[in-house]
């Protein structure tokens, strides 16, 4: 019986592992420093819950440590998201709550086995977390694919134009 446990939170297309300090999106690594590493694991520790903006100064600076606080945290929110492919504006993983701190939206699940004592009834209750992980899988693939899609009509639309401007510069030379 192997008894080594992995310290690994899943969201999404992601794996955050504590032990190694790597974050994987689909079993590849993704470039993240150190602060926003450890902004992600605090947040992912409390899923849906307001981290607020003292706990997160707590949690990354110590007390010696000088530095411009807001500046910070600011920067680490904007690296986590980046290293996700997140946006502030219609975030799918950090929700900014103004003037207070941060959520993280996502569902998250850990490689923590259920109790073996627990009634058959609860099996559908754990098997939630992996319908929530499939969903939230789906919704940003989703979301990847409507902006894929969008990106794709902005290029045709200039094109188009960029074709009609041409168009009608070659009537107007003939005229």
């Amino acid at each position: 019986m192997n008894t080594s446990k992995t310290n690994v939170r899943r969201f999404g297309s992601f794996e955050l592992d504590l032990d190694a300090e790597k974050l994987l999106k689909n079993g590849r690594s993704v470039r993240i420093q150190p602060q926003p590493f450890k902004l992600l694991c605090l947040l992912t520790s409390k899923p849906g819950a307001l981290i607020t903006r003292e706990e997160i100064q707590a949690a990354l600076w110590k007390n010696e440590t000088f530095v411009d606080f807001e500046q910070g945290v600011n920067f680490a929110v904007k690296q986590v998201r980046e290293a996700l492919g997140d946006r502030g504006e219609d975030s799918l993983y950090v929700q900014t709550v103004p003037k207070r701190g941060y959520r993280f939206l996502a569902p998250v699940t850990t490689d923590e086995p259920a109790a073996a004592s627990q009634p058959v009834a609860m099996e559908a209750w754990d098997r939630a977390p992996q319908l929530h992980r499939a969903l939230w899988e789906n919704i940003t693939d989703l979301r990847l694919a409507e902006e894929r899609r969008q990106k794709q009509q902005k290029i045709l639309i200039a094109a188009l134009v960029g074709a009609l401007i041409v168009i009608v510069a070659l009537l107007l030379v003939k005229l």
